[in-house]
């Protein structure tokens, strides 16, 4: 009997992948209903030893005499794990046909080993060809080439994968949803810019879908719509939706995850999205860059002002948690530049700030004007393994990307963990929030040689040494403040420059209090993950 395999390696368990369930989703309407009852789904993660996910796809291939099939899914983050694991299983099993797809195998596909490997791929669009692929593997006639096109299909066409979450999905992972497809936008940086427009998924049984989401447990759901409020009627619709279920059960966690176009935001979504309480909006605001040289480079529309004023109008009239990105290392933004939009954004205060390094995304404009490992237009090199990060460009050197580098990891340790909220802003403090950050950064680096492996501990200790010797500040204010902080973070166990301060009892009460904030910060950052 033949079997068909759905398998992908996700970052980490709590991802479910949307990609592969749509496949599932119409494997009856395009492959057969026979098709659909011998396919199965199973995600791993690339932390998992290649030999042990091999052997976990060959137990549930079998070992019948039919035609056994298996489809990854390839993105940038896995798909050098993902080559290990078909090389394995071709050498173990070369009968197994092997199907490829996914963004990081959709462009420039011809050089990568992966694709050698494998016996098809599939480019762009898998919803309708994968499945009939399969039909022509398992029924015949069979396919002559190795490389497909994806067919793209009218939404209408597809059947939406909702129901293929299970229920250990829904208590323990992120469900992902999408109420439209695509992008107008054509940020050279971003795959996205390939797309002709934005397509929407037919309203009604999308609301209908999530209706059975929710009666199903679903309380945690991440949209990756790429401009969810660029139509704002849709919008208002869906935001009703979970308002009204919202208030029907109040006390019920809920948290919904979408990215915002940021300088469109009209009063009705405003009054829309005040109405939401504290702890279930998240926003996601691609800010990438405030300087307008930098955006007419990259092809990005952006109206600075306008940004600027939604952002703050959300921080002082909504409850909504900001998440903003900033990308280090685009064409033409220098060292001081980048400096001047940091500063920027954290006077405005979101809640949190992503710092990210350009990377080379196969297909997008921005890669075409280059190769990884040389040096092409705007100076641009990048690295020639994945996820190929920026090394240097024409306007920040290769040392000053390396010390970004350190000053993101350091960032996402001690500020967009929450577990420094006060000490963070007295490191911070200065003509230059980013000049502060970097000098710290510096400091810490020559300090450790390291930018992982620290217990909160050494950080605390290296904090108060950094603020009370290198900058200092009174001893006693930044002992306070490294109190709170630690004392909120949940830590069991003293640092060395927290010793004796609070008797044991009032510390457990302290930590007992800061329980519930840790938990709605978990929440927070397993819907961001």
């Amino acid at each position: 009997m033949s079997a068909i395999v759905l398998a992908t390696l996700n970052a980490k368990y709590i991802h479910a992948s949307l990609g592969l369930r749509y496949l599932m989703a119409n494997m009856a309407r395009y492959g057969g209903a026979d098709l659909a009852a011998i396919t199965t789904l199973q995600e791993f993660t690339i932390q998992r030893p290649a030999q042990q996910i091999v052997d976990a796809l060959l137990q549930t291939l079998g070992e019948s005499g039919g035609v056994r099939v298996v489809g990854f899914g390839v993105y940038i983050w896995n798909v050098a794990q993902t080559t290990e694991v078909i090389r394995l299983l071709k050498q173990q099993c070369p009968q197994v046909k092997l199907v490829l797809g996914g963004p990081e195998l959709s462009h420039e596909w011809e050089p990568q080993e992966i694709v050698l490997l494998a016996d098809h791929l599939i480019t762009g669009w898998g919803d309708v060809s994968f499945p009939k692929l399969c039909r022509a593997l398992v029924h015949g006639p069979q396919p002559l080439m190795k490389v497909i096109a994806g067919e793209q299909p009218p939404l209408d066409a597809i059947e939406l994968p909702y129901d293929q979450y299970s229920d250990s999905d829904l208590a323990q992972r992120v469900l992902y949803v999408e109420a439209s497809r695509g992008c107008p936008f054509k940020c050279a940086f971003c795959l996205s810019a390939l797309d002709k427009t934005a397509w929407a998924f037919d309203l009604e049984p999308f609301l209908q879908a999530l209706a059975t989401l929710y009666q199903r447990g679903a309380r945690n759901f991440k949209f990756v719509d790429r401009t969810f409020n660029l139509k704002v009627e849709t919008s208002l619709r869906i935001l009703q939706f979970f308002l009204d279920r919202w208030q029907a059960a109040p006390k019920e966690l809920l948290h919904l995850h979408f990215e915002l176009v940021p300088d469109h935001l009209p009063d009705a979504l405003k009054a829309m999205v005040e109405r939401f309480p504290a702890g279930v909006l998240q926003f996601e605001i691609g800010i990438q860059s405030f300087n307008p040289e930098v955006q007419a480079r990259i092809s990005r529309r952006q109206d600075n002002a306008k940004t600027s004023e939604n952002i703050h109008w959300l921080l002082e009239h909504s409850q909504a948690h900001l998440h903003t990105d900033l990308i280090f290392g685009l064409p033409g933004e220098s060292w001081a530049s980048f400096a001047e939009g940091f500063d920027r954004l954290y006077a405005l205060g979101p809640h949190e700030i992503q710092l990210g390094l350009l990377k080379r995304l196969r297909g997008t404009p921005l890669a075409r004007r280059s190769l990884p490992g040389a040096v092409a237009e705007d100076g641009m090199v990048y690295a020639t393994e994945p996820p190929y990060t920026v090394l240097q460009t024409d306007a920040v050197t290769a040392e000053q990307v390396q010390r970004f580098a350190r000053m993101a990891r350091y960032w996402d340790l001690l500020v967009n963990s929450g577990r420094f909220g006060q000490s963070s802003r007295l490191l911070l403090q200065g003509e230059s929030a980013f000049a502060a950050w970097s000098e710290f950064s510096q400091w810490l680096w020559r300090r450790t040689s390291s930018t992982h492996q620290f217990t909160p501990e050494v950080l605390l200790d290296a904090v108060f040494d950094y603020l009370s010797v290198e900058r200092s500040l009174p001893v006693d204010g930044v002992r306070s403040a490294l109190l709170a902080d630690y004392l909120a973070s949940g830590a069991r166990s003293n640092p060395q420059c927290l010793q004796g301060l609070l008797p044991r009892r009032e510390k457990a009460a302290v930590q007992r209090k800061a329980a519930a904030q840790r938990q709605a910060r978990h929440l927070t950052s397993k819907i961001d993950a």
